[in-house]
């Protein structure tokens, strides 16, 4: 606990100002101040979890601790600081501290080429124009501020799209204000209508009884509190979108009077015009699709402000409240982030929350990571009839009429390539534009007058919705598109050269085909035809056999969005290997590769060459590589612990009788490539032996050898963080500590440039000193004499065998050494052997074309 008291700036007579501040978790009963008499501002807090301080002048005052207001503040606090979700269950609730973070807000319109690159960008990339539109202060504390101009809004707007947190920003709004920590030096009470219920009252009201009717106050004292100071009076009117608004009322003679009757909608009307309360703050929320008729109806000078959802950081924010599990939310949110599909539209608040509900059941039913947490298509599905069941009062047609009308539309743009749409257009195919959760409004200025254009929300949801537009129609159409739209690729050169120029609405179109997905559609009406879903996976198994390596990365993904498991097991049987050299390979990419290869016992070859393998791509792909029988990786700049850990996994996670892995790292950006220990690493394991192959980089200075191989039994473990530290030095001293280390050491190989005194001597000590060893071979390009003539007079012990093989120059003097002189005919190709009986040496033919 806290304590402290102040003594006030204005003069002796000022009041001192005692607190006393309860840590979080921590609680304060019966606070004693003794040997002191205190008058003035006695501030006591609490931050506990889930509980809200009342205003310091509310505590203090006798008269107002008792007043209306301050009752009204008592049961705001109470009801405002809990959240019904969703899925709730009766009685159950969530603290609105435990989900509510500040979104962005922008106070500025955005022009048509800003909105297109909103729509059109993707994860990292989308964050950052996010951030950059948005203003980087609290908008929040500053909403009638004056301008730059010195004008004081009367009005608000807090426009947003379905989802995005309008009701969630009022409901903190309220509660930060009957808390006493927002607005309190502007309003003395701040009122809150929602449309969605004002709808619901079918008798004529006047603002006094429609205000009484919402808050819990006796129209008497409503009646007073807008008398005493009208001007320290906010409204919120939360959804105006939603309100039934007719014909007749703009025709109707507004109240002018908050005591006189007229229909709700009308009593509303005449508030945001401001023919009642003119002096009164209005702020009111909508959706974009009805700003510019509440734009008509607002009393001026009104400000546009825009909820433009969560920001990179904001989104980590919510994960990290939700989960309140370190563990837990650093797998959930990486596993988020590295689909940028699915990062994209966490900045919507809705899709954040079904995202860490549906992964928080999935880790209480025991799923782990590899075996994909969620698809991006069910993410989708859930948000799409979220939104109809929750955000879509006074719905005018069916649903199904519904998403084939917004299929329709989305098709067009999708095929044309264009994510803005005339209102003409929009008008002539969805009914009712205005009251589609899924649709954004714009306005723009087009010489001298307004434009109207109509968007979805991003561009992956117009690709959502053209997807399934195509399965959702009779079969004979939706195979008909399906067909086209497969077909079109980014470059010429046939069907089987590259992914369809539409991948990502291929890829939903997979997704929807997903049998629990199309449960959830069947239940809302939606219907798509078994011979369509026969056809898509027909043509995925026809396709997937071509193996090209542009391609593999997209039939990844129509696999793990379809997450069917034997149709997995069946595709990938027919794969002969995964091919993505040259080809880009995401972060999705990854998490697709893991899940597919969890399906099928084993799989042939994996080739993973030139893709941008980053680290943390080869930790995503460990859990999934002992799969495969063969796999050549080329990861990208990579450290040695990094490298450690890949065959740390590749071995201790072994199941297949034998398996290959060819390693080589790759140098990008300002990596010198000096941080390696090996230039190339090749790994095989058979049912009884182990066989590790290092190539060393021929940059590396005082570099004993060019490659090192050596064999051991299978069961031996390898301390491969420790092999690779004591190779940073290529020297004898170094190669001698690695083969020392192997207590089981059956053979070794090692090329080096020149086979000289010290390293015969070198070769001779280590078949003496290792009990286990039984061949050790030497490739050199050159056998120097100096060399041969150690080996003459050695031999080994029994069971054991050294082999040296390279030329022998055959001049008297100035003898060949640079590998430049091989080919000169003084160059001899010979073999000596060494062994329990001493030394041989036997001549080759030389080759007719070397490496």
């Amino acid at each position: 606990m806290e304590c402290c008291c102040r003594k006030g700036i204005s003069g002796a007579n000022a009041e001192p100002s005692v607190s006393i501040v309860a840590q979080s978790e921590g609680h304060i009963t019966a606070p004693v101040i003794s040997s002191s008499t205190i008058t003035g501002n006695v501030q006591i807090i609490h931050h506990a979890s889930g509980n809200t301080r009342y205003p310091d002048s509310e505590k203090t005052k006798p008269s107002a601790k008792h007043s209306p207001v301050h009752e009204y503040k008592r049961l705001i606090c109470r009801d405002y600081q809990h959240v019904t979700e969703y899925n709730s269950l009766p009685g159950e609730h969530v603290l609105l501290c435990q989900r509510y973070i500040e979104p962005l807000i922008n106070d500025k319109y955005r022009d048509r080429e800003e909105r297109e690159e909103e729509i059109c960008s993707k994860g990292e990339s989308f964050q950052g124009v996010l951030s950059s539109r948005s203003s980087h202060e609290s908008v929040l504390n500053s909403l009638f501020d004056p301008d730059g101009r010195g004008i004081t809004p009367g009005a608000v707007i807090l426009q947003g799209n379905s989802g995005n947190g309008k009701s969630f920003v009022v409901q903190k709004i309220m509660l930060d204000w009957a808390s006493g920590n927002l607005y309190r030096e502007h309003f003395d009470i701040v009122f809150h209508l929602k449309c969605k219920e004002i709808n619901c009252i079918p008798d004529r009201k006047s603002l006094v009884e429609l205000l009484s009717w919402s808050c819990g106050l006796t129209s008497d004292q409503i009646s007073q509190t807008l008398q005493e100071s009208p001007e320290r009076v906010m409204f919120i009117i939360d959804g105006f979108d939603e309100l039934r608004l007719t014909e007749d009322v703009f025709g109707m003679t507004p109240p002018t009077d908050p005591h006189q009757r007229c229909s709700p909608e009308l009593t509303l009307c005449a508030l945001l015009k401001g023919h009642v309360q003119s002096q009164s703050f209005l702020l009111v929320t909508t959706r974009s699709t009805a700003a510019d008729i509440l734009a008509s109806l607002l009393k001026k000078p009104h400000r546009f402000t825009e909820i433009m959802g969560f920001s990179e950081r904001g989104v980590e924010e919510y994960f990290q409240k939700f989960f309140q599990d370190e563990e837990l939310f650093r797998k959930a949110y990486m596993f988020v982030k590295s689909n940028e599909t699915l990062f994209t539209a966490c900045s919507i608040p809705v899709i954040c929350w079904i995202i860490c509900t549906v992964i928080r059941e999935r880790f209480n039913d025991g799923a782990d990571v590899t075996s994909g947490l969620e698809t991006t298509t069910s993410i989708y599905v859930d948000f799409v009839f979220t939104l109809l069941e929750h955000h879509c009062q006074g719905l005018s047609e069916s649903v199904p009429t519904l998403l084939k009308s917004l299929g329709q539309l989305a098709e067009r743009g999708t095929l044309k390539q264009q994510v803005l749409f005339d209102a003409q257009t929009v008008h002539r195919i969805v009914q009712d534009p205005a009251h589609s959760p899924f649709l954004c409004k714009f306005l723009f200025k087009k010489r001298v007058q307004q434009e109207t254009m109509f968007s979805f929300m991003h561009l992956s949801f117009q690709e959502f919705f053209t997807a399934l537009y195509y399965l959702i129609l009779d079969k004979d159409q939706s195979i008909m598109k399906l067909t086209k739209i497969c077909s079109i690729n980014y470059r010429p050169g046939g069907p089987h050269y590259s992914p369809p120029r539409f991948g990502d609405v291929v890829k939903f179109a997979f997704g929807l085909l997903n049998k629990d997905l199309q449960c959830t559609l069947r239940k809302h009406g939606v219907f798509v035809h078994r011979r369509t879903v026969a056809h898509l996976k027909t043509w995925l198994l026809n396709e997937i056999k071509y193996g090209l390596a542009d391609r593999s990365p997209f039939f990844l993904n129509c696999l793990y969005e379809l997450h069917e498991k034997s149709f997995v097991e069946e595709a990938m049987n027919a794969w002969d290997k995964i091919d993505v050299y040259g080809a880009f390979l995401r972060r999705t990419d990854c998490w697709a590769l893991v899940y597919c290869a969890q399906c099928c016992h084993s799989i042939k070859e994996i080739i993973l060459v030139d893709c941008r393998l980053t680290a943390e791509k080869l930790s995503m792909i460990l859990p999934a590589l002992h799969k495969f029988e063969k796999s050549w990786l080329t990861p990208e700049d990579p450290t040695d612990c990094d490298l450690a850990d890949l065959m740390c996994a590749l071995t201790e996670t072994q199941t297949l009788s034998s398996q290959c892995v060819d390693v080589e790292p790759r140098t990008y950006g300002d990596s010198n490539g000096e941080i390696w220990s090996f230039h190339s690493l090749q790994l095989s394991i058979s049912n009884e032996l182990s066989s590790i192959r290092l190539n060393f980089p021929w940059y590396r200075k005082s570099c004993a050898a060019r490659s090192l191989y050596f064999t051991l039994p299978r069961t031996e473990p390898i301390d491969w963080t420790n092999l690779f530290q004591i190779l940073q030095h290529i020297d004898l001293d170094a190669l001698t500590s690695v083969i020392y280390s192997r207590s089981k050491l059956k053979k070794v190989e090692l090329s080096v440039d020149c086979l000289n005194e010290s390293l015969s001597v070198w070769t001779l000590s280590i078949s003496q000193n290792c009990p286990s060893l039984t061949e050790l071979k030497i490739d050199a390009y050159y056998l120097l004499e100096e060399g041969i003539r150690i080996l003459r007079r050695s031999h080994t012990r029994p069971n054991c065998t050294l082999t040296y093989k390279g030329l022998r120059c055959k001049k008297q003097s100035q003898k060949c050494t640079h590998y430049q002189e091989r080919e000169l005919s003084c160059n001899q190709m010979v073999t000596v052997h060494v062994d329990c009986r001493g030394f041989s040496e036997e001549t080759l033919r030389k080759p007719l074309f070397w490496d």
